[in-house]
This record gives structure tokens, sequence and C-alpha cells, in this order.
């Protein structure tokens, strides 16, 4: 199937932009990160970092998909999913905030690669284009993440659904039709509903034509009327 449409800001990630930052590294950069890299995988459910615990490296996600959310006490906000070639540790890029902001887990099994994060800051020094792209990243955190938070507060049940369905369709998978990885319980979780209300509000979706089901396959259907539920709040 096609892809979907584009035009429409959805709020459960960033679009990949992550792997253009490496783009504009010299040779001799490249090289300087593949020397000190680590590679890690961890199992669905694992922890990769801690909020509050010390950032010595910047997270890059090669395979997989990992959930970053903000947590106090036995509450937690989820923030993004971060999707491979995304960038987890940019926050503490700056001297004065060299702790984790928020925790991050795996949805999936995943791997991700480790860079020093002292590499990253040296770099950063040395290749203002890549800097940039750092910039322009950080930048589009701050505008999902508002997004998201416009999202859980004011849109009701079908809204908050449609955007999560488009925002993985458009983001994640890159495709209208993708094997959905997450339960229902993390889907609702990541929705800000309950089970109940999210198998409830798939099920009218489906129903009215917008998307068809087949076990842990989505296929988008009607995007547009996707878009004009998340419109409509």
């Amino acid at each position: 199937m096609s892809n979907p449409i584009n035009h429409f800001n959805t709020s459960c990630t960033v679009s990949n932009i992550a792997g253009n930052c490496f783009d504009f590294l010299t040779e001799e950069q490249l090289e300087l990160i593949e020397r000190n890299k680590m590679m890690v995988d961890y199992k669905k459910g694992e922890v990769i970092v801690k909020q509050g615990t010390f950032t010595s490296h910047i997270i890059v996600i090669t395979e997989g998909l990992v959930k970053v959310f903000y947590e106090e006490g036995d509450q937690i906000l989820i923030l993004r999913i971060a999707a491979p070639q995304s960038l987890i540790g940019l926050t503490s890029l700056p001297l004065n905030q060299n702790l984790f902001q928020y925790t991050a887990s795996a949805y999936v099994n995943t791997r991700v690669k480790l860079i020093d994060i002292n590499i990253i800051r040296q770099l950063i020094i040395e290749n203002s284009r890549f800097g940039a792209a750092i910039i322009d990243l950080l930048c589009e955190v701050t505008i999902q993440k508002n997004g998201r938070f416009f999202c859980l507060s004011n849109r009701q049940a079908y809204g908050k659904l449609a955007d999560i369905i488009l925002c993985l369709a458009t983001n994640i998978f890159k495709s209208n039709e993708f094997e959905l990885l997450l339960s229902r319980k993390e889907l609702a979780e990541l929705a800000g509903m309950s089970p109940e209300s999210v198998i409830r509000t798939l099920k009218n979706f489906q129903d009215d034509g917008l998307i068809k089901i087949d076990g842990k396959m989505f296929s988008v259907i009607d995007p547009d009327g996707l878009v004009k539920i998340c419109q409509l709040g």
C-alpha cells in the first residue's frame, strides 16, 4: 500500500532524521565513533536507561522500538516511541544536565549503539553542520512533545487513538499496512486510554471502514477519515 499522508502532524514520535546527523561527519569522525561504540541488545521490557541516572553515552537505536517515558512514583507519562535511527540522551548534552531526564525501555527486542557523550560533544564543536543537525533534532522533539501534550489533554478517546494509528503508520512503520508489535494494553498506555476503550474504539474504526485488523496486521484504509477525527478531537 502507498505511504500514508504526511501533512498532518502526529504526536507519538518524531520523523526519523537522526541518521542524517551522522551524514555530516567526515570519515575520520565516523571512524572515531566506530572505535568507541558499543553494541548492546535488550529484550522486550528491559530498561535501557533509567531516569535520574548519570548519562555517560548517547544511545542510537539500530533495531526495535523503545518507549521513552517520564516517571514519578507509580505514575508514568509516555513521551514518545523511539524507532530505529532515533537518538536517546540528547537532553544531557549540556554539562550541567548530565542526568537522564526520562526512562527508556524496549517495547520489543531492541539493539542499540552506545556512543560516549563526550565524543558527541567534541564532534558538535568540531563540525558545525553536525551540531546544527543535532539542534534540528532537539527542536523537532520539542515540537513533538508539545503536540503529544495537546493530544492527551484536549482530544477525546477517538481522537487520541486516531492520532496514534496515524503516527505509527507515518513515522514508525512508514506504511499504511504494518504489523503492530504492541499489545492492546501497550497501545492503551500510549494513547492514554483504558484497554477496554481501545478495543471498543478499534472495532468502531473497523466497522466504519477506517482501518482493517487481521491478527497483528493493521491496514489504514481511510487516513483522511482518521485525520478528520483527530481534528474534531
